[in-house]
Formats: structure tokens, C-alpha cells, sequence
């Protein structure tokens, strides 16, 4: 694996990165996905912090009210603290599921920020589904999302066709693992140049 770049300590932060996803089912083939994904940010030198799963039951998404759920909350606050994003959706029904689509819908309460959405965030998207058309409908839809949301999808996505891939027995070698970790690395990549392009700014 090639060796992170590393800016000068005096001019950079540490990069944070939030990694999104999963699905209710403990262990399911996307979280584990998701896991894989973060540990390919962290090995890059990343700070990483996964919001998956359960932790992800949040109610609806509400824009005529301003109250929010404190897991709401979290996810808003982790997103907005955020230098990148790791998003990674199961296929339901040919596209993404309503769990993972609610909680992009949360990106909203960023919309007055200074910087609003996502805007200039480098997005690592990864789709997990039982054969390849769910699988590549999934990833475009995602990659449609992020765009929306003023976000870069990384120029790798993660395709994972569970009906060939058993992600919890693969091993380190596999190259669904290797391209798993890659957009990880991707993410911490870009969000890395940004840092450095933004110093280059700076008075």
C-alpha cells in the first residue's frame, strides 16, 4: 500500500472523516462494507467516526419543524464537522434504501451553513446488493444524491455484489476489500488537497 502523503503538522488539522451506512440487520454485508471503508480513511491517517446501523433509526425527515431526535442531531453535527464522507447504501428494490436516503436528507439542516451541504466535501460512495444491476443503480443513485448535495463523489465508487462476495469472510487480499479500502483512502486524498489548497489561502 503506498504510503500517505503528509502535510507540514504546522499548517494542517488532522483530516476527520464520517463514515454512513448500513442497514438494521447487525452485521449485514453493508456495514460491514462500511467498516472496511473507514479502516481504509483511518490506515491513510484519518480520524474516523462511524454513524451505522441502528444508530441511523431516525425519524423522518421534517422540514416544517426544527426540533430534532438527539441521533439526528449527531449525524447533523458529525456531518458539518466532517473534511469527507464514507456513504454506503444496501440496493432495496433497485436503489437506495429509505434508512441510508433519510439520513442524506438530514444534510438540509446544513443548508444556511457557511459551508452549506456538502459543498466541496469529497463523498466515498459504495453500493451492496445482491447482483449487479441493484448494485450499479444503487451506486448511480448515490453518486446522484452527493452531487445534489454540492459534494464530489470520489472518482472510485465501491460496488459490492453480494451474491459473489461474502464481505465477512473475505480476507485482506480480496479485491473487494482492496477497492473497499481504496475509496476510503480517496476520500482522505482529496480531503487532504483541499486542506492544503484552502492553507494556500489563508492571509
Amino acid at each position: 500500500m503506498r504510503e500517505a502523503p503528509r502535510a507540514d503538522s504546522k499548517t494542517s488539522q488532522a483530516i476527520r472523516i464520517l463514515a454512513v451506512g448500513g442497514s438494521t440487520r447487525p452485521q449485514s454485508s453493508s456495514e460491514v462494507a462500511l467498516r472496511i471503508a473507514a479502516e481504509g480513511a483511518r490506515r491513510d491517517g484519518a480520524e474516523v467516526t462511524i454513524i451505522g446501523g441502528r444508530a441511523l433509526l431516525l425519524p423522518i425527515y421534517d422540514t416544517e419543524s426544527a426540533e430534532r431526535d438527539p441521533r439526528a442531531q449527531a449525524l447533523v453535527e458529525g456531518v458539518r464537522a466532517a473534511d469527507g464522507l464514507i456513504i454506503v447504501s444496501p440496493g432495496y428494490h433497485g436503489g437506495i434504501s429509505g434508512l441510508v436516503k433519510n439520513a442524506l436528507d438530514y444534510v438540509e439542516d446544513l443548508a444556511n451553513d457557511e459551508r452549506p451541504y456538502l459543498d466541496g466535501m469529497a463523498v466515498g460512495c459504495i453500493a451492496v446488493a445482491h447482483g449487479w444491476q441493484a448494485t450499479v443503480s444503487t451506486l448511480q443513485q448515490l453518486r446522484q444524491v452527493v452531487h445534489a448535495l454540492r459534494g464530489w463523489p470520489t472518482p472510485l465508487g465501491g460496488a459490492v455484489n453480494s451474491s459473489q462476495v461474502r464481505l465477512a469472510d473475505a480476507d485482506e487480499d480480496d479485491p473487494a476489500v482492496e477497492q473497499l479500502r481504496a475509496v476510503g483512502e480517496q476520500v482522505v486524498e482529496f480531503a487532504r488537497m483541499r486542506q492544503a489548497f484552502q492553507g494556500t489561502l489563508d492571509p
